[in-house]
């Protein structure tokens, strides 16, 4: 099975900024930023509630708790949000989830539902395609994630903390290697 196609920068940008042109803008573009940001597996930002996120004063929380039936594995797992993300979050909230109760969908889908882990597969899908990758999926921010955190020196216990493995072997396998970072590489000596 290929392992999805990791997105640099200026990819990234052109993913969001055609979210903007979408029926819902706002939300497909906080959708995929949770992905490239906080590392999250399809299944856990499709299960995601606005008591997660939020607290009770409506404030973006720093880190939340990913509960067992929410993660692919069945552990308990903190997610850290970094201030870029909790900025796209609080915009988000802001028009989305001021009048929403705690256990209410973070991301509603059409329905007004939670999404299932299928159709917010979908969803990462039907954008990237649109977009022109053919090798990217819902994997595609997750494995950004963890290849971008590794070139920026985070060690591999942290990894793999941060992106819920239980094998350190599991989260080498996340990180994308290319001729950009072995030139880089290379000049450190």
């Amino acid at each position: 099975m290929r392992q999805a196609q990791t997105l640099n920068e200026a990819q990234l940008r052109r993913v969001l900024q055609y979210c903007s042109t979408r029926r819902h803008p706002l939300r497909d573009k906080t959708i995929v930023m949770v992905s490239f940001y906080a590392g999250l597996r399809a299944k856990e930002i499709a299960s995601l509630t606005v008591g997660d996120v939020f607290d009770a004063e409506g404030a973006v929380r720093e880190q939340f708790i990913l509960g067992t039936a929410q993660t692919k594995g069945g552990e308990r797992r903190t997610v850290y949000l970094n201030q870029r993300l909790r900025r796209a979050l609080e915009d988000y909230g802001d028009r989305h989830c001021v009048k929403r109760l705690c256990s209410h969908p973070l991301f509603a889908s059409q329905k007004g539902g939670h999404f299932s882990a299928n159709t917010m597969c979908q969803l990462f899908l039907d954008i990237y395609k649109a977009c022109g990758f053919k090798d990217a999926s819902s994997h595609s921010g997750r494995r950004t994630y963890i290849t971008r955190l590794a070139n920026n020196g985070v060690g591999v216990r942290v990894l793999a903390a941060l992106a819920g493995h239980s094998h350190i072997s599991t989260t080498q396998r996340y990180i994308d290697v290319n001729s950009d970072q072995m030139r880089s590489a290379v000049e450190l000596l």
